[in-house]
């Protein structure tokens, strides 16, 4: 289930990457770049790779941990996100906001660092060969 999530949203991040990707090379204005970098990374990338780890060690996406990294990272990247596009586009007051997502994304990538070296065993290793 957690898996399908990570997988599924991880889609729409893609989506919505490369559709901010086609717009700055359509309009010739690469002003979101590091949006379209971050949607990218963060959202595709980042939930791909959690959605692999859930689907190859199911273990892991029972715990609170597991929980907690899914949905504090994916409330907190869209709302950076759409604030640091703002700020790219005249809207600097919302840096704050930008710091505090940054910051509940980091939050979320630490739970989910915890929970692989805290419930992740070499013999999971093993049996997953």
């Amino acid at each position: 289930m957690m898996a399908n999530r990570c997988f599924k949203l991880g889609a729409l991040y893609l989506i919505a990457g490369m559709s901010l990707g086609v717009y700055m090379g359509a309009t010739h204005n690469h002003t979101l770049s590091p949006v379209h970098a971050h949607i990218n990374l963060l959202g595709w990338v980042c939930l791909l790779l959690a959605g692999l780890l859930f689907a190859r060690f199911p273990q892991l996406a029972e715990t609170k941990l597991a929980k907690a990294f899914f949905w504090t990272y994916n409330i907190a990247v869209p709302v950076s996100m759409l604030a640091l596009a703002l700020v790219f586009l005249g809207q600097p007051q919302l840096a704050p906001l930008v710091g505090i997502g940054s910051f509940a994304v980091w939050f979320g990538g630490v739970c989910l660092a915890l929970n692989v070296l805290l419930n992740l065993k070499a013999s999971d290793l093993a049996v997953a060969r």
